[in-house]
């Protein structure tokens, strides 16, 4: 599950940064501080005035010609997300519904599952989609 955390938080602070800077801000300021909310209420307003500041801090640098703020701010919002979804792996499924609303286009990682036992001389090939065993 940490490498699919790992990779969810990185579409999400991607998302997050690119989308501070649009007419979506206060969809995707509201929908940030909603995960805490639900599960660390008391650091609503810490998360709502760091939004605030990557907002700031990114139209800023935009306006400046600083092309590397919005990557810092991905990052920064990506360790965040990560460690929120680490310590609340329960937010996963929210989070993943909340980049689709905000950005619809945005490749939201799909979870899948698979387990195997094999005993004595069998074997166990497993895919997520496709695949295609020769024997030789």
């Amino acid at each position: 599950m940490d490498a699919e955390i790992t990779l969810l938080a990185g579409t999400a602070g991607t998302t997050i940064a690119t989308l501070l800077a649009t007419d979506t801000w206060n969809g995707v300021r509201n929908g940030v501080v909603s995960l805490w909310r639900r599960v660390r209420p008391d650091h609503e307003e810490q998360v709502g005035a760091q939004l605030d500041m990557s907002r700031r801090d990114l139209l800023g640098a935009q306006s400046s010609g600083d092309a590397e703020a919005e990557r810092e701010i991905a990052a920064e919002w990506q360790g965040r997300i990560r460690r929120l979804l680490v310590a609340h792996p329960e937010l996963v499924a929210e989070l993943r519904s909340l980049l689709i609303e905000l950005d619809p286009g945005t490749p939201v990682i799909p979870t899948v599952t698979q387990r195997a036992t094999a005993s004595g001389s069998s074997r166990v090939y497993q895919a997520g989609r496709d695949l295609n065993v020769d024997q030789w």
